[in-house]
């Protein structure tokens, strides 16, 4: 049992039964649930995911959905900050939402799933 960080991508493609991601995050995250995985979502992932429901009046629906799934919420406390603030200063074109879901997956020792490509150079760089 460990625990997978899931970014905004993946949690939209939970959401989304139109986007290009939703078989292959509907089939990761039930892969997780049956290894017994904990499946955490970054409050800002959280928040970025949530914007296109927002606009529509759904949020309600997503955050009951994301509840449902078994998806717990990490808050941004001062030490993930701090260690994505040290991450996107190391790493000029990581965006700050990016290094919070990076810090998130460091500090709680857990195996981020993103399907940002943009994402996957970073996922894997060792900054000590």
């Amino acid at each position: 049992m460990g625990t997978l960080i899931l970014d905004a991508s993946v949690l939209i493609g939970l959401l989304d039964a139109a986007d290009d991601h939703h078989r292959r995050a509907v089939d990761d995250v039930e892969a997780a649930d049956e290894a017994s995985t904990d499946l955490v979502a970054p409050a800002s992932a959280y928040s970025e995911a949530m914007v296109a429901f927002a606009r529509v009046g759904r949020i309600g629906e997503a955050r009951e959905a994301i509840a449902a799934m078994g998806i717990r919420l990490s808050p941004l406390d001062a030490r993930t900050a701090e260690c994505a603030a040290e991450l996107r200063a190391r790493h000029d074109r990581l965006r700050l939402p990016d290094a919070i879901v990076l810090a998130t997956a460091r500090e709680l020792g857990g195996q981020l799933l993103s399907y940002d490509e943009r994402l996957a150079p970073y996922a894997t760089v060792d900054d000590g």
